[in-house]
């Protein structure tokens, strides 16, 4: 779920610290990815007559497609991806947990109401409402990654978590993420949009977390009580505290604990029992894997043993998959290359003729035509 309405609040406060960009500018770039959020998304996304992809069996196989072209797409852009994976979920997240299979049950009685009723629209929306993500799903796309050549980590809690631990260990640039949570646990770079739907061609939204800080002159620990109270998948809230009235809360008491002293009872109600402390612990100090420990490797894709796993046992086309392993060959030639700013380490100069200035611009430029080279986006293809 990640924190309601987060990005609205930033963009309206702190707007430099978004920056719009195109998937070919993040050639050379590590970038890892909540594989969890892209099992959902192709569940969702790549259907035929309103159900989920299948095989002669009945096997599902949105997840396998989808993950196969849309890594493909990252690679041919220069992106060298890192999958990771959740583990179990905090015991503080139960709650809404709980939340998300009421949803599910009542979608399915919706469903087998618009079913009896014919109602086909409806049939189409509920079913969507019934995805959910099983560890099967999961482990049959790691096992596509690593024949693909791909690494991925499985987090031991929360793969967000996990991904913001690489991020700041200098192991990866960015997360790629819908979850605005990332932030919340301290990613220096989010990506929103990297791994959307390929068909609505939306531009990649980039969050710079340090910005965000000093633009709204809030420390880190002040931007995670920010978060608990605009809503998170944690804890509750505070009823009638909504984004504005929460920022402004800790901009003028610093942590929620003054502003529990401050504030009228009778007007905003608090939770009983809040664990807004338990909460504020697990986005500070999640439970991670240290990224010292984690080695990750892209190495050459296994083309039989991709044949082997995606023709002879789910039923994919072996043109495509071939043809599928020879553009991560052509994209692994190509990704060689290496980003200018990995040689350069450019000084900033608010001088406009200055000689720094100049270079900053030159090193730019070069970006560019080497992103340029390695543009082009795959997108889905259905399998014969």
């Amino acid at each position: 779920m990640g924190i309601h309405n987060l990005a609205k609040l930033i963009a309206d406060h702190v707007p430099n610290a978004i920056k719009e960009n195109e998937i070919k500018n993040f050639f050379g770039r590590k970038i890892a990815i909540d594989a969890s959020m892209c099992i959902y998304q192709f569940l969702i996304a790549v259907r035929q007559e309103g159900n989920t992809l299948t095989n002669e069996d009945g096997e599902t196989t949105s997840h396998l497609m989808g993950m196969f072209y849309r890594t493909i797409r990252l690679l041919e852009n220069g992106i060298k991806p890192v999958y990771v994976f959740d583990g179990k979920p905090p015991a503080l997240k139960g709650g809404e947990l709980a939340k998300r299979a009421e949803k599910r049950a009542e979608a399915q009685d919706n469903l087998e109401k618009a079913t009896d009723a014919g109602d086909t629209e409806n049939v189409d929306k509920f079913s969507r409402r019934l995805v959910k993500v099983t560890k099967e799903h999961a482990e049959e796309c790691k096992r596509l990654l690593s024949l693909m050549g791909i690494p991925f980590v499985d987090a031991p809690c929360e793969a967000e978590a996990q991904c913001c631990a690489l991020v700041k260990a200098g192991k990866v640039y960015a997360v790629g993420t819908e979850d605005m949570d990332a932030l919340t646990f301290g990613a220096d770079v989010l990506l929103r949009h990297l791994t959307f739907s390929e068909a609505r061609k939306m531009p990649i939204k980039e969050f710079h977390y340090r910005r965000i800080l000093d633009g709204l002159k809030f420390t880190p620990e002040q931007f995670v009580d920010l978060c608990i109270l605009m809503g998170c998948d944690y804890c509750d809230t505070i009823r009638g505290i909504g984004p504005k009235r929460a920022f402004e809360m800790v901009r003028d008491h610093i942590n929620i604990e003054t502003i529990l002293e401050k504030i009228d009872t009778d007007k905003y109600k608090v939770p009983e029992n809040w664990m807004f402390k338990e909460a504020r612990e697990l986005f500070i100090n999640p439970d991670v894997t240290d990224p010292a420990t984690i080695d990750l490797k892209w190495s050459e894709p296994n083309e039989e043993g991709i044949v082997e796993y995606m023709v002879k046992e789910k039923g994919f086309s072996e043109e495509r998959m071939r043809n599928g392993v020879k553009k991560i060959l052509k994209a692994k030639n190509t990704g060689t290359q290496v980003r200018l700013d990995s040689f350069f380490k450019v000084t900033t100069n608010t001088s406009t003729n200055s000689p720094n200035k100049r270079k900053t611009e030159d090193v730019k430029e070069g970006d560019k035509k080497k992103a340029k080279k390695a543009g082009g986006a795959a997108g889905f293809k259905r399998p014969k």
